[in-house]
């Protein structure tokens, strides 16, 4: 998977930056964006769903980790939030069975582990890739994407 060159990187402290972070890049997305969450194990992909969605939802709801269920859905005032957690896909094409077209069609998807799409993975998605930071808890966040993304960044004055 090779995602577009970086339009910004971002240091994150801890969980609870990568949170925030997430809170203020939640008012940007729009029924049928994209947002790939990328890196190893324990990188923050949840925390950054956790923070989007609870910016979205406007409140401190429950966002559990999808790894088991491979795909949580959250039902907003603003539209739907599919939070993707592809980890366990063990074909590309399995992604129809967990309402792939839907969550494209009119929802907001975020998705761990897009690598898995294969074919699939949108090309005009916001990529986040979050790797090991200066610190134990620290990540960098780089953000790529499609000229729309970037405008939409530099519009909103977003991280």
């Amino acid at each position: 998977m090779v995602d577009p060159a970086p339009i910004r990187i971002v240091e994150l402290p801890d969980a609870a930056a990568t949170r925030a972070f997430a809170a203020k890049l939640a008012p940007l997305a729009r029924p049928g964006d994209a947002l790939t969450l990328s890196g190893d194990l324990g990188m923050g992909k949840t925390e950054f769903a956790r923070g989007f969605v609870r910016a979205r939802a406007g409140r401190d709801i429950e966002v559990p980790s999808p790894t088991f269920t491979l795909v949580q859905t959250y039902d907003l005032p603003g539209g739907e939030i599919w939070h993707f957690d592809l980890y366990r896909l063990a074909d590309p094409e399995e992604i129809w069975e967990l309402g792939w077209e839907a969550a494209r069609e009119g929802a907001i998807a975020l998705i761990e582990w897009p690598e898995r799409l294969g074919p699939h993975l949108p090309a005009d998605r916001l990529a986040i890739g979050l790797a090991p930071g200066a610190g134990e808890t620290a990540r960098i966040a780089t953000l790529s994407g499609a000229a729309a993304w970037a405008r939409r960044l530099e519009a909103a004055d977003a991280p």
